[in-house]
């Protein structure tokens, strides 16, 4: 599919990998719709991209939001959407809160499982249209220290798997988009130390965005995973999950560590 001339509906806009979408989707000559929490921060984000951007400030997780932003996507006709908003808490599951939890399986799945449900009967109407679901490296590999994001992920995945399946024979494109770790206020202090400390390389958002592109210029849908050895290790815990486990049992100290720092911060910080 060409990006040039298509009308794109982006959530999660304003938070690193979104607004190197925008850019580079701007830039390729697409129509764009712009959807995120902060209203200011996502009038700056328009101010900074070509005349024409529709912008809507909504919390996806909400009927209200979600029912404001499928009316904007309708009127405007949209094409592709790309399900970007996410929300990652680094820490150990049991000293978790609840509503921190819930927070990140309402936002990384069930925002973009309602909102795809209301959007697609305009979308098979289409000649073409496209659907893409920003998951993780995590949607793949169960890691420690991030139980909730992992499992929000995983089902996200399986449930881009499943619908591109369901849609095969329709003109919609179903993608998956896995990063690995990013340089983005998702990631945290503590989880930047962890990356550093374990020797995991971290991605420019720029670098997703250019693999956003990639991703809509094929013609089949599918999925696409970002970074090596990342690539590798989603294949090897397929397969021999074991040794996935005890490479990672070997990493464990070191989560715990920088976990429970997480969660003392975060406690003073309240």
């Amino acid at each position: 599919m060409r990006v040039e001339g298509t009308t794109t509906l982006l959530t999660g806009a304003t938070g690193g990998i979104g607004r190197a979408m925008a850019h580079r989707l701007a830039a390729c000559g697409a129509r764009l719709l712009l959807c995120g929490r902060d209203a200011p921060r996502l009038a700056e984000l328009a101010a900074e991209l070509p005349p024409g951007v529709l912008t809507v400030a909504a919390d996806i997780t909400s009927v209200a939001g979600r029912e404001a932003l499928v009316e904007a996507a309708t009127a405007a006709a949209v094409e592709v959407v790309i399900h970007n908003a996410g929300a990652q808490e680094f820490g150990l599951f049991q000293e978790q809160d609840p509503a921190v939890l819930q927070r990140q399986f309402e936002l990384n799945l069930c925002a973009p499982v309602l909102l795809t449900r209301a959007l697609l009967p305009a979308l098979v109407r289409r000649d073409a249209a496209a659907l893409v679901f920003v998951g993780s490296a995590f949607g793949s590999i169960g890691h420690p220290g991030f139980a909730a994001y992992c499992a929000s992920k995983f089902g996200l995945r399986g449930f881009a798997e499943t619908l591109r399946r369901e849609l095969a024979d329709s003109a919609v494109r179903v993608h998956y988009l896995a990063p690995r770790a990013t340089r983005t206020a998702l990631n945290g202090p503590r989880v930047v130390a962890l990356n550093q400390t374990l020797g995991n390389a971290m991605d420019a958002p720029e670098r997703v965005a250019d693999e956003l592109l990639r991703l809509l210029e094929r013609d089949r849908g599918g999925e696409r995973f970002v970074g090596w050895p990342e690539k590798l290790f989603v294949r090897i815990n397929a397969v021999w999950p074991r040794l996935v486990d005890a490479a990672l049992a070997g990493k464990l100290a070191t989560v715990r560590r920088y976990a429970s720092l997480a969660t003392t911060e975060r406690r003073i910080d309240s």
